[in-house]
């Protein structure tokens, strides 16, 4: 399985509206790129590196390849700046346990 990680840094001046990228944000990369198992959202309860860090899952690589490539994906990119002035920072990672 692998793990997609999009990791919002915090900055001085970030902003970042949670509630759009839950009801908002979240469902449109559902729509728009095939293939997501499911996905989780890392609110943070004490200051730390990040405002927020969302997880994608796929079945494989080539699973996510397909959805990345997907006609529609690119709507996601143009999405980040109505929910945040954060520019993120991806982590691709194989689950092994």
């Amino acid at each position: 399985m692998i793990r997609v990680s999009v990791l919002y840094p915090q900055a001085d001046g970030t902003t970042f509206d949670f509630d759009y990228y839950k009801s908002t944000h979240m469902p449109l990369v559902m729509k728009v790129m095939p293939g997501v198992l499911r996905t989780e959202i890392d609110k943070p309860v004490v200051p730390g590196p990040y405002a927020c860090v969302g997880h994608l899952y796929f079945e494989s690589m080539a699973t996510f390849g397909a959805a990345a490539g997907a006609p529609d994906a690119g709507q996601a990119q143009a999405d980040i700046p109505n929910f945040t002035n954060a520019v993120p920072v991806m982590q691709i990672s194989e689950i092994v346990e």
